[in-house]
C-alpha cells in the first residue's frame, strides 16, 4: 500500500472563536525550534494551572515536547495517549509550531454484571 503524501484527501472544517484565557487545552504539542519553547510554555501553563498539565520530551524530529492535561491521563494510560498522537498527529507538525489538540475521551462498559447477593 503506497502512503504518499499525494493519497490523502483533505476535509476541512473551519471554525474560529475568540480566545479565551486561560487556555486550557486538551493536549499541546511544541514543534522543535517553537519561539515559546518547552520551558516557556510549562511555566506558562504552571501559572495559569497548577499541576495541570504533564509534560513528555520525545526524541522526535519534529515535535519536541507535548503538555497532556492531566484530565485525561486519570482516564488513559500516557503510552497510548503518546502512540496515537506519534501516528496521527506528529507527522504534520512543522517546526515552530505550537500545536493544540482536542483529544476527547469517551470512557464506555459493556456487559456489566452484578451478583444480586452482594
Amino acid at each position: 500500500m503506497n502512503n504518499s503524501r499525494s493519497d490523502i484527501l483533505y476535509s476541512i472544517s473551519l471554525s474560529f472563536e475568540e480566545i479565551k484565557l486561560p487556555p486550557f487545552q486538551d493536549i499541546i504539542l511544541v514543534g522543535k525550534f517553537s519561539p515559546q519553547g518547552k520551558i516557556g510554555l510549562s511555566k506558562s501553563l504552571e501559572f495559569l494551572l497548577p499541576n495541570g498539565f504533564q509534560m513528555i520530551e520525545t526524541d522526535h524530529e519534529k515535535v519536541e515536547a507535548v503538555f497532556i492535561n492531566k484530565r485525561i491521563t486519570t482516564k488513559m494510560q500516557t503510552e497510548k495517549i503518546m502512540n496515537i498522537l506519534t501516528a496521527k498527529v506528529f507527522p504534520f507538525v512543522s517546526e515552530g509550531e505550537l500545536i493544540k489538540v482536542d483529544f476527547k475521551v469517551v470512557v464506555s462498559y459493556t456487559g456489566i454484571e452484578q451478583n444480586t447477593n452482594v
